[in-house]
């Protein structure tokens, strides 16, 4: 019979070998009264074969049979499931799709003009790394219901493009979710009744940089009435408020913090460009999606 304070001690080694290094035993785990008796020389157990550097080598368990050790081995906690980027998504795409009923149920652009058929809610990846914000929809956006579809949306998706992006893996909202009179700019009104909504739209999505197209959604998002000639160019900051903004909406999906503060690069709406598509004018635009694509490590 191999001696038992020998067995336990290969037991105890092998477990300090994984990163073990405490094992609790019952008292009176080694049996008191046991008395082993001399093993005979062809008794003699063969020496454990040494494991090669870095091999995994499975403890010897004892078994539950065995007088001599007890059955109190340390047995670690199970590591905690890493959260899956699709559940996230999924879970994203559920509180977006709650914001945009509770948007329908509260119609808050019933509070001023409107000339609209569909609500443009916003569309893309839920869980986009670069979000676009822009002013409003226009005649072809309330025609179809989607963000940025007509010309502006064309030379907006060529930007995206340029940057080594998809239209799909963004995110595209506006301010406004229905289309103004006569594509009017919104007001300070217009955008301070529509924000709860686009908040809770970049808390869902918590993006890694925000793009702002036009002077009212970068005004609305920093809160300020700089000109964009002094806005571009340059990053911001945009604290997200830490408080709910609308009540009943599913949970923060799972696997990251709070945003925080989300860097923001404003720059020219695309349909500015179109008015003044000027070498000057595409240089600027060109400069500050560069900046963002440094940002966020596209183009290396």
């Amino acid at each position: 019979m191999s001696d038992p304070k020998r067995v336990l001690r290969q037991h105890a080694e092998a477990v300090r070998r994984l990163g073990v290094d405490f094992l609790p035993v019952q008292r009176g785990g080694i049996a008191p009264h046991a008395t082993p008796r001399a093993a005979a020389p062809s008794e003699e157990p063969a020496p454990e074969p040494r494991e090669k550097p870095g091999a995994f080598v499975e403890p010897k368990r004892p078994s539950a049979s065995d007088p001599t050790i007890t059955s109190a081995v340390y047995e670690p906690e199970p590591l905690p499931e890493p959260v899956d980027a699709s559940d996230r998504r999924a879970s994203a795409q559920l509180r977006l799709d709650a914001i945009r009923a509770r948007y329908e149920s509260d119609a808050p652009h019933e509070q001023f003009p409107t000339d609209h058929t569909k609500i443009v809610f916003g569309e893309g990846d839920p869980c986009a790394r670069l979000m676009f914000v822009g002013e409003a929809p226009g005649a072809e956006e309330d025609r179809l219901g989607r963000p940025f579809v007509g010309r502006s949306g064309q030379l907006l998706e060529k930007m995206i493009v340029a940057m080594g992006l998809s239209r799909e893996s963004v995110y595209i909202a506006n301010v406004l979710k229905v289309r103004p009179p006569d594509n009017a700019t919104p007001t300070l009104e217009e955008a301070r009744v529509s924000s709860p909504y686009l908040y809770e739209q970049i808390r869902t999505i918590r993006p890694l940089a925000i793009v702002t197209l036009g002077r009212p959604a970068a005004q609305l998002l920093l809160e300020t009435r700089e000109a964009m000639g002094a806005l571009r160019g340059r990053w911001h900051e945009l604290a997200i408020p830490d408080r709910v903004l609308l009540e009943g909406l599913p949970p923060m999906p799972g696997g990251l913090g709070e945003p925080g503060v989300i860097p923001v690069m404003p720059t020219y709406h695309p349909a500015f460009l179109l008015r003044s598509y000027t070498p000057e004018n595409r240089a600027k635009v060109w400069s500050d999606l560069q900046n963002v694509m440094e940002k966020l490590g596209l183009g290396r």
